[in-house]
């Protein structure tokens, strides 16, 4: 199949299931805004390198860096414009789990996922506008199909904005119900979002096996830069290793839910776009929690160096 056809592939996918994975993104985001304090964003004017570092990562480098990757592999255009949507997102809700896992920053990451997902509302439309119009291929699939960026920030408003909202007022408000929620909440919400997937990849089996190594290849190649530059821009800027690896973590893991929807919701007839961010919310997982058991049983140097100091 030439990449002109791939562009055409168009994925079994029932209108109303949309509604569905619009309610069960803002669960999910929901639960993550469950975890959220003021002080989180509190602690950035006190000490806000790092997370200027790690934003900076996640907005500008990763985009940049997808935009490359897109020249170099050349891969048919609903999947470039799949890999632009992606790195447009904010970081995904299960970083901060798997920086916890990784012995990272954990309250970095928090930070992190909290400022980047308010900022994608205006961050993720400019981002996938801008770069989407840098290549002649998808900026035509972009007319093509007629996005409103006002209509694009309406639906990031509706899935990010309104359930962060709830979620904080919630914690704030009522921080014993906060408590009790937040556990089953978060395995209710990602279990849901983890089952749409599998269904929606399993609906879709034929064209996943048929072009498993251009999906897959990509997919891992994208993620394993995106985690790769987090480090390296943490490391450049002088970072500690609990940070660097909170913010490698934080770049690699995307919001694949909020991708699917966009992708559904503004991209209904490109298969290749909605298959990236599907399978990206399966790899970014596998590639992440692998990532943070190696780095688990890895010591830092600056508790290799805290506890020499301790034996002297």
């Amino acid at each position: 199949m030439t990449g002109a056809e791939f562009d055409r592939v168009t994925l079994a996918f029932e209108p109303g299931s949309l509604v569905v994975l619009n309610v069960v993104l803002a669960l999910v985001m929901v639960g993550v805004a469950l975890d959220l304090r003021p002080a989180d964003f509190a602690a950035v004017l006190r000490q806000p390198r790092a997370a200027i570092v790690g934003l900076l990562g996640q907005v500008v480098v990763l985009p940049a860096l997808t935009f490359a990757l897109v020249l170099a592999l050349r891969p048919p255009p609903s999947v470039a414009l799949g890999m632009m949507l992606v790195a447009a997102c904010p970081g995904g809700n299960m970083s901060n789990f798997i920086t916890h896992l990784a012995r990272g920053n954990t309250e970095l990451s928090v930070t992190m996922t909290a400022i980047g997902t308010v900022l994608a509302v205006a961050t993720t439309p400019l981002n996938l506008a801008f770069w989407s119009g840098m290549s002649a291929d998808t900026a035509a699939l972009v007319r093509a199909v007629a996005v409103s960026p006002d209509e694009m920030v309406k639906t990031v408003l509706a899935v990010l904005g309104a359930p962060l909202a709830l979620g904080m007022l919630v914690a704030g408000r009522w921080p014993r119900l906060a408590d009790r929620l937040r556990a089953p909440f978060k395995l209710f919400s990602v279990g849901c979002l983890a089952l749409f997937i599998v269904i929606g990849l399993s609906r879709n089996a034929g064209i996943l096996v048929d072009h498993w190594a251009l999906l897959v290849g990509v997919v891992a190649l994208h993620n394993g830069a995106a985690l790769l530059s987090g480090w390296l821009v943490a490391r450049t800027a002088g970072l500690p290793g609990r940070d660097r690896r909170a913010i490698a973590i934080e770049v690699g893991i995307q919001n694949a839910g909020l991708a699917l929807v966009l992708a559904f919701d503004f991209f209904p007839g490109l298969g290749g776009t909605a298959m990236i961010a599907a399978w990206w919310g399966v790899w970014h997982l596998i590639a992440g929690l692998s990532l943070a058991f190696v780095w688990r049983r890895r010591a830092l140097r600056e508790e290799d160096a805290q506890a020499q100091a301790t034996t002297t």
